[in-house]
């Protein structure tokens, strides 16, 4: 049995013995938070809420975003590693050794080779096996020599959505049984924009009369050659095109990316880069429409966020994307530009579709709140403490 961590939690709390402690893996708070790491400290705060679990949050360095869990009386655990899986594989099971956590919850997809306790494991996409072109040689070893085993260890898997849960099962058909779907949520300060807040925020952009929007990482996996190929092709027919906003950082394979993105910023291209968490909202309630053509997605959270700010949203027509945004936005074939600049094209020139689909967003991405996915979360959890792993 290890040491325990000479470091003390960030929060002493009184331990509650009959209610559960679940140990979580906030690898994904350890760098600036993306879309992992907004999922896994949304659930964990609406869990919170519920009291019927506790949780100690465990990772290899200290949270760059911690402020929120340490209110909430979220202990957390940093145990020095130089690389998040090295510490996964061999810190983390002599942790889990100790004997106080009584369920173990990865939200990263990989559970360690050796997990004393019942654990389960979200997976959020399968892009590390269908496309692993588009990750680093760093996150492609740390997932595939642990992902059939980790599947197959889980005492629950949750699928963010429908699509994934149907990979997941086509994939690895003797996991099926174990597949609970639970889908994302979206944080409460995703919310229309007043026209004065909006006004406001085009003006700081220098795009008073508007603009387009994309969100996510700025990658090849996102497809942002596509919406570049439509933006200038529309740009070309009509100079009074609005800009086009890029909001993200630069992802894996994006050098030609920039290149290209910034050969079109004197047309009206503007790159923002990584925003705090109140400027990305404002951002998203003062465009006029948001793309995401993304060739995959487990979720796809930026348009559900778009969605609930009222904004317009055009996706792919593949993976979860039709799920998540169904007759509220528009669907297009995401290798084909000229559907993508057409769909921009209808709803910049159509005010009363962008009406209707502003009212048919805020409808649908309703059932997309972090409440009901921890609720959801408790009975997963509660069913991987059962000990019945075969239902």
């Amino acid at each position: 049995m290890s040491a325990p961590n000479p470091s003390p939690p960030s929060v002493i709390s009184a331990a509650d013995p009959a209610r559960p402690t679940v140990g979580v893996d906030l690898r994904a708070l350890v760098p600036t938070l993306t879309g992992i790491g907004v999922y896994t400290r949304s659930i964990l705060l609406e869990m919170t809420k519920l009291g019927g679990f506790g949780f100690r949050g465990l990772a290899h360095r200290p949270l760059r975003e911690a402020e929120a869990l340490v209110a909430a009386g979220i202990e957390t655990e940093a145990d020095p590693a130089p690389l998040g899986v090295i510490w996964q594989q061999l810190k983390l099971p002599k942790r889990l050794d100790r004997g106080d956590l009584d369920l173990f919850w990865s939200p990263l997809m990989t559970l360690p080779m050796r997990c004393p306790v019942p654990a389960v494991a979200t997976v959020h996409d399968l892009t590390a096996l269908l496309m692993p072109e588009t990750h680093r040689f760093k996150v492609r070893w740390s997932i595939f020599p642990f992902l059939r085993s980790s599947l197959e260890r889980a005492d629950r898997l949750i699928a963010v959505s429908q699509a994934t849960a149907a990979d997941l099962a086509f994939h690895f058909p003797q996991v099926a049984k174990k597949i609970r779907v639970v889908l994302s949520g979206v944080d409460p300060e995703f919310v229309p924009g007043t026209p004065q807040s909006i006004a406001a925020t085009r003006l700081e952009l220098g795009a008073p009369g508007g603009y387009i929007l994309y969100a996510g990482t700025l990658e090849p996996r996102k497809n942002l050659s596509t919406v570049l190929d439509a933006w200038e092709g529309l740009r070309a027919d009509d100079a009074t095109l609005p800009p086009l906003v890029l909001v993200g950082p630069y992802g894996w394979g994006s050098r030609v990316l920039m290149r290209r993105i910034e050969s079109l910023a004197p047309l009206g291209v503007k790159v923002l880069g990584h925003v705090d968490r109140e400027t990305l909202v404002r951002v998203f309630q003062a465009a006029q429409l948001f793309v995401y053509p993304s060739f995959y997605e487990g979720f796809g959270l930026p348009p559900a966020e778009a969605m609930a700010c009222g904004v317009p949203t055009v996706v792919s027509n593949v993976s979860s994307l039709p799920e998540v945004v169904g007759d509220a936005g528009l669907q297009i074939d995401p290798t084909d530009p000229g559907a993508l600049a057409e769909a921009i094209r209808k709803l910049l020139e159509s005010p009363g579709l962008r009406q209707d689909l502003r009212g048919r967003s805020l409808e649908r991405v309703a059932r997309f709140r972090w409440e009901r996915t921890a609720a959801e979360m408790e009975d997963v959890f509660r069913e991987a403490m059962s000990g019945d792993v075969d239902k």
